[in-house]
């Protein structure tokens, strides 16, 4: 195929406001290097993760208000850069050494950059497309070859950008939570594409999810396989929770923090476990240590996945075992658009964004 000089991509400018975000025509058109394919996009999935890099808002060790981003003191991100981790479409062409017959494949993009070889297990100098190289909000991206796994699942381009970020990052969660079968598991943000997304794999190691959400997502959330709901904004949610889980919470998988986050220790049983990816309603919380150590309590951050935790997610997918939660897509010229409805978190599952030109291929069926 003929692969233009340049292309049509999003470029985040400088850490800020949406203002940051540039959509041009006429960025220059990547070429893989040895080991890499060249990916023709046709869809990319949004995140959280997005937001935080544009605004800065990771903080540091000792000023949890200073602008810095998702590395924090070793950032690898330079500007302008194209964000997007959620990559899927088709092998345009192939660096040396890569076989010409992936030319053609429809792929779906690990984003997780190891640096660390295979067997390496250690995500402790994990970074990811999108923030130490160009990501997918664009027509064409670079990745390495081995991060572009081809899946022949019968979802659209679309609903294939909803699992990458999210369910490998809720995938890791539950490993690091030790997640079994027949466990209670209460989620937090449980509409938002993370927490949807632990809801179903929760469901697929046989254990048994309660979601935590606002008004109006019930019924959604145990469609996908929610046993129950609790409101957000019932008044006390520590009595609300026991009123509605059967039996003790084992684990809390928890993407919202903030003012909550004491209770939801509360919640859990002695020796639960509790695992963490995120904190939309605010990062810098109140923890009352005598809860935690009284209880005999674990508490896991994570972020991303291994190499392992993306190959049984691709099998999920291959398998049928867990499907996408797509609420709409959006053409990627009206990207702010796209962000600013994502940051209103009034959908339930997740957003994605399709280049112009493949419009009418994925995007048109679920337009806003």
């Amino acid at each position: 195929m003929s692969i233009p000089p340049t292309m049509s991509a999003v470029q985040l400018m400088g850490h800020g406001g949406l203002d940051q975000l540039h959509y041009s025509e006429d960025v220059p058109t990547p070429h893989p290097a040895a080991g890499e394919v060249l990916i023709d996009v046709h869809a990319c999935g949004m995140n959280n993760t997005d937001v935080w890099v544009r605004e800065g808002a990771y903080g540091s060790d000792t000023d949890p208000g200073e602008v810095s981003t998702w590395r924090r003191g070793r950032s690898t991100l330079t500007f302008p850069r194209i964000q997007g981790a959620d990559i899927v479409g088709t092998v345009a062409a192939v660096g040396e050494g890569v076989d010409q017959a992936r030319i053609g494949q429809r792929v779906m993009v690990d984003f997780s950059l190891y640096n660390r070889p295979e067997g390496d297990e250690s995500l402790a100098d994990i970074d990811y497309i999108g923030h130490g190289r160009d990501g997918g909000y664009a027509e064409y991206v670079a990745v390495p070859a081995e991060n572009a796994y081809e899946i022949t699942a019968d979802i659209s381009d679309a609903g294939l950008a909803t699992f990458c970020c999210a369910y490998l990052t809720a995938e890791q969660m539950l490993d690091r939570a030790r997640l079994t079968g027949g466990e209670r598991i209460l989620v937090t943000g449980a509409s938002g594409g993370v927490g949807s997304a632990i809801i179903q794999l929760a469901r697929v190691r046989g254990a048994i999810p309660y979601a935590v959400t606002s008004a109006g997502k019930e019924d959604a959330l145990r469609d996908i396989g929610a046993e129950d709901v609790i409101l957000r904004d019932s008044g006390d949610l520590v009595a609300e929770t026991t009123q509605v889980v059967d039996g003790p919470v084992d684990v809390v998988a928890d993407l919202v923090a903030g003012p909550m986050f004491n209770d939801l220790l509360r919640i859990l049983r002695p020796e639960g476990r509790y695992t963490t990816a995120g904190a939309i309603a605010g990062p810098v919380v109140e923890l009352d240590l005598r809860t935690m150590y009284l209880k005999h309590l674990e508490l896991h951050g994570s972020s991303q996945g291994t190499r392992t935790a993306f190959r049984r997610l691709a099998g999920y997918i291959q398998e049928g075992r867990v499907r996408p939660l797509l609420d709409r897509t959006f053409r990627l010229s009206d990207f702010p658009d796209a962000q600013r409805t994502f940051l209103d978190k009034t959908y339930i599952g997740k957003l994605v964004v399709v280049p112009d030109r493949h419009w009418n291929d994925v995007g048109a069926p679920h337009a806003p």
